[in-house]
């Protein structure tokens, strides 16, 4: 069974750069069938697709954090890395990881529970 757990840090001040980890288990992040995507959703709105990286690595942004947002992963850990600059107490809001299988109409067919890393200085 896939699962994918999110985590950061305990709190973030205002204008810095959050870090995210997803942690993959049950399955490899190398996988040639699967993207790996990052999701938000902010305080009071629908869900927001972030970012997701390919099996080759290539990466690809959505356009309201695109400037200030980075994805990458970690093979050898089986971690995908979701970093963004200069947040706000609405900026990035909860965060999910979620598994996409672009082979079949690209369904997010597992997500982790999310997270959301307080803003505040």
């Amino acid at each position: 069974q896939v699962q994918l757990q999110e985590s950061g840090p305990g709190l973030v001040k205002p204008s810095q750069t959050l870090s995210l980890t997803c942690t993959v288990s049950g399955g490899p992040i190398t996988s040639d069938f699967y993207y790996w995507s990052w999701i938000r959703q902010p305080p009071g709105k629908g869900l927001e697709w972030i970012a997701y990286i390919t099996p080759t690595g290539t990466t690809y942004y959505g356009p309201s954090l695109k400037s200030r947002t980075s994805i990458s992963k970690d093979t050898p850990k089986n971690q995908s890395t979701l970093q963004l600059s200069s947040v706000t107490p609405e900026v990035p809001g909860v965060c999910y990881c979620a598994r996409v299988r672009y082979t079949s109409n690209f369904v997010y067919d597992y997500w982790g529970q999310g997270t959301q890393v307080p803003v505040s200085s």
